[in-house]
């Protein structure tokens, strides 16, 4: 092992670039759906020691000094966003005569610049590295850093942000309840660079570090069996639902000629036998294409659905009133229909997807011919603000659509907390590819985080129920059509994470900085 990190130390050029991206890429497959969770305990110490090798000559000004470290950074980065996000560039084959040229934009730009964020964590890195055990915290705590800001920086994109790779299954999910994503994707980073701690034999406290790192990892799956073990399977009485997956894809979706055969087909998959009084008809993002209070003919077909006490929430546009020029402000939304055909609630979606659902520096790049994906001219307005909504007899749901189920910390509204995440969603735009399946698995973490069940409506999957553990109650497979007719499991108390949010893992990251600094000034007066 000695040997293997001496020859990645001591590579120049190119070698060292390919070897960081192709080792960046190998990371991605730690994450779903693949799940090979193991595989970074092999890539993520070869940009440890890629980092090691990266020190620059003598007497070179500072920020030239970091580049080498940020040049192994943004490789591994690159790598790691490419493979992990290439699913996004099957979006633009749907409409391809007008987007398939800005394929290559989202497949190998977008990554690219997702990696300058960690080439900057590792440069950050470099200048305070060291050549002992403190660097490996060092570095985690730099990456952490990074990755909070790639969640949080501009709108904010934590898609596949590296805690994911630990938590391939319930079990390894639980200690988000109390420490949210951002504490597992240190301790994930932690881990993973542990086995470098495994080469230098001599060195002074690497044992005892290696062997806490051991023992946090042990602590994190006892946990996880712990808090399993004694889970409730509690659901809330009175409320039964049927998930509709319509599985219609998108470019039927996008085609005006076809929306009253697609909302036809929903209309009928809904109506089937149940086992059971069904009390809420879910549908999911956009699964009803016009503005529903300009189209009184569907809200009576929906009134001839539903039986008395029935709701349908589903994903629909909605509109404000036109103004004096005759333009008005259309939103993403998600509404609650009663029995009667009226609209008695509503949520427009809040965080948008830049460029699906909005166009940023819109006259500038509309005058270069980029405009959004979705068919709507000016695209959707963000809602103004997050809000519960009460759908029939069952508690206040939280309703997240789409893309906002990737945000923690912006699943519960301020004031009452919700019985319930309801995240509609389309991914039809991407396909039998990774990307629903890694979508679905961060909605699941956002359950666990807050304690809350999850109902997901996919259009063409994955629909699921999900208990507030993370455990799948029932779902359907991605690109089937039919309906999920289940209880809704029952809410836990606020869990750790809900009351205090970030509070914890930023005071684990301060302890493990100081940490760090004794170590490294004690190595520093150390004599040789």
């Amino acid at each position: 092992m000695s040997r293997l990190a001496d020859s990645i130390i001591l590579l120049w050029g190119w070698r060292r670039l390919l070897l960081a991206i192709v080792a960046g890429a190998v990371t991605a497959l730690a994450l779903a759906p693949f799940d090979l969770f193991p595989l970074p305990l092999l890539t993520i110490p070869i940009l440890v020691w890629l980092i090691d090798g990266s020190a620059p000559p003598v007497g070179t000004r500072f920020i030239r000094r970091l580049l080498p470290a940020f040049g192994v950074g943004w490789g591994f980065g690159f790598g790691y966003f490419l493979a992990g996000l290439w699913w996004i560039g099957v979006s633009f084959l749907v409409d391809g005569d007008t987007f398939a040229w800005l394929m290559p934009v989202a497949v190998v730009v977008f990554p690219a610049l997702l990696g300058l964020l960690w080439g900057l964590a590792t440069a950050v890195a470099r200048v305070f590295w060291s050549d002992g055990w403190p660097r490996v915290i060092v570095f985690a705590l730099a990456m952490t850093a990074v990755e909070w800001l790639r969640g949080h920086m501009l709108t904010g994109f934590p898609w596949n942000a590296f805690g994911y790779a630990l938590m391939p299954d319930p079990v390894l999910m639980q200690s988000t309840a109390v420490v949210g994503v951002w504490g597992i994707t240190l301790l994930a980073f932690l881990v993973f660079a542990a086995p470098v701690l495994l080469v230098r034999t001599g060195e002074r406290g690497r044992v005892g570090v290696l062997a806490a790192i051991v023992l946090l990892l042990v602590a994190d799956a006892g946990y996880g069996v712990l808090r399993l073990r004694n889970a409730s399977a509690e659901t809330v009485a009175g409320v039964r639902l049927r998930i509709v997956q319509p599985n219609i894809d998108q470019r039927t979706k996008e085609n005006p000629a076809r929306w009253d055969e697609s909302f036809r087909e929903t209309l009928v998959l809904s109506d089937g036998p149940a086992a059971e009084p069904v009390t809420h008809v879910i549908w999911p993002e956009t699964a009803i294409p016009y503005i529903l209070t300009e189209s009184p003919q569907e809200l009576a077909a929906i009134a001839g659905l539903l039986d008395p006490g029935q709701v349908l929430v589903v994903g629909a546009p909605r509109a404000d009133q036109p103004d004096e020029n005759g333009d008005r402000a259309v939103f993403n939304s998600i509404l609650v229909i009663g029995d009667g055909g009226v609209i008695e609630d509503s949520y427009d979606k809040v965080h948008l997807v830049p460029f699906g659902e909005y166009l940023p520096l819109q006259n500038l790049l509309e005058g270069i011919g980029i405009r959004q994906l979705i068919s709507l001219p000016g695209g959707f307005e963000a809602g103004v603000q997050r809000r519960t909504l009460v759908a029939g007899a069952a508690p206040p749901l939280a309703p997240l659509i789409c893309y906002e189920a990737i945000f923690p910390r912006e699943v519960v509204p301020d004031g009452e907390r919700p019985g319930w995440i309801l995240n509609v969603t389309n991914d039809a735009w991407f396909g039998d590819t990774p990307g629903p399946r890694q979508h679905l698995r961060q909605a699941i973490v956002r359950a666990v985080e807050e304690g809350l069940p999850l109902v997901r409506a996919a259009n063409t999957g994955i629909s699921a129920i999900v208990d507030p553990y993370g455990r799948i109650v029932a779902s359907l497979d991605l690109d089937t059509s039919g309906v999920i007719d289940g209880d809704l499991p029952a809410a836990l108390p606020p869990t750790t994470y809900a009351r205090y949010g970030d509070i914890i893992p930023a005071a684990i990251a301060i302890v493990l900085a100081i940490f760090a600094g004794i170590g490294r000034m004690t190595q520093a007066r150390r004599p040789d």
